[in-house]
């Protein structure tokens, strides 16, 4: 089995993310689990917050180590030491923009393979962005993350 590097921005992790990377964890040695410090988005939550709130949903997983990362996602796969860059799919829109990330990623490290995860059925319309809208708006997002996530967001609105 091989190391994947996981990049996301994570803002929050939620449930779709907290089950690839666990799925991930059965699949690979060792699974690292980037949170990217400087996204083109705007984050509720820095850096150290998104990094200690995927660790906390990923309690007991042994094989599983979430770090901060800048930088191109094929530059530090190859610095922790990862084969593949893992990446989970939602519906077809996530297809299209991961495919053209691949290959770019492909061109810029032969290398690394890019390794796709297809999310759960429960987590297919799962996306940080909306959840930070609908839990401005007050609506209960208690299904869609771990709890402790759920109170950081309640406390940060």
């Amino acid at each position: 089995m091989a190391k994947a590097f996981y990049p996301g921005s994570f803002d929050p992790a939620h449930n779709g993310h907290i089950d690839v990377a666990m799925r991930a964890s059965r699949l690979f040695d060792q699974v690292v689990v980037g949170v990217y410090k400087t996204p083109s988005k705007n984050l509720m939550f820095d850096t150290e917050e998104r990094v200690a709130l995927f660790q906390e949903s990923l309690d007991g997983i042994t094989n599983v180590e979430v770090v901060p990362f800048t930088g191109l996602a094929p530059t530090v796969a190859r610095e922790v030491g990862a084969e593949v860059i893992l990446r989970g799919l939602r519906a077809g829109y996530d297809f299209e923009q991961e495919f053209e990330m691949a290959l770019m990623w492909r061109n810029l490290a032969p290398d690394i393979d890019v390794v796709c995860m297809m999310s759960a059925l429960e987590h297919q319309f799962i996306y940080s962005s909306r959840i930070k809208e609908v839990a401005r708006l007050g609506a209960n997002i208690d299904n869609l993350v771990p709890p402790h996530v759920a109170e950081a967001l309640k406390e940060r609105i």
